[in-house]
């Protein structure tokens, strides 16, 4: 069995939402053994993560970057850096703002640094932009047009139980499936 964390924070809820569904998603490729790990119970020991494969690191977009929850993770695997205990594992990333924008690119730059300082082997979005013409909807899959991970957006004012809309979240499904292909495929057991 491959193991795949699925490592997150969320204020709201929305991200949290989002990151269930890449679960769901990553749990339909055989052989994959799918945790969702919240960021803030992690920072204190990210060293239990080192029997993972692969990570799919969440986060919102906040003020154009990763929450502070998520940074101060992110800051607790320096010593994983240090003996290179990451590499060549499999990493991934989505986010999750108010704005159709909101920078999101930001955040999944940081995420992208994060794992290229861990010598980790990077995975991005595999669908076409959605929604990019006289055809396409906002129903459609990932109709942000991300490719460097998965975006979503939440309307600010609405709780987490209709925001994001459905098209995100089955584009957070198919994200996770994909990563998981890729896991199950590119890390040797």
């Amino acid at each position: 069995m491959k193991k795949l964390a699925v490592i997150y924070h969320s204020a709201h809820g929305h991200t949290a939402h989002i990151a269930a569904q890449v679960a769901v998603g990553a749990r339909t490729v055989e052989g994959i053994d799918v945790h969702l790990l919240e960021a803030r119970a992690l920072e204190a020991a990210p060293q239990m993560l080192i029997d993972f494969d692969g990570f799919i690191f969440g986060s919102p977009t906040y003020m154009g970057g990763v929450s502070g929850p998520f940074k101060m993770f992110m800051d607790a695997t320096s010593k994983r850096w240090m003996t290179r205990a990451w590499a060549d594992k499999i990493a991934a990333g989505f986010t999750n703002s108010g704005a159709q924008n909101g920078d999101k690119g930001h955040t999944l730059t940081g995420f992208v640094v994060l794992a290229m300082q861990h010598g980790m082997i990077w995975v991005g979005n595999d669908l076409m932009p959605g929604n990019n013409s006289s055809s396409g909807s906002p129903d459609d899959l990932n109709r942000m047009g991300v490719a460097l991970g998965a975006a979503s957006q939440s309307n600010v004012d609405a709780s987490p139980d209709v925001a994001p809309p459905a098209s995100d979240l089955r584009t957070a499904e198919h994200f996770g499936q994909r990563i998981a292909k890729v896991t199950a495929r590119f890390r040797p057991a």
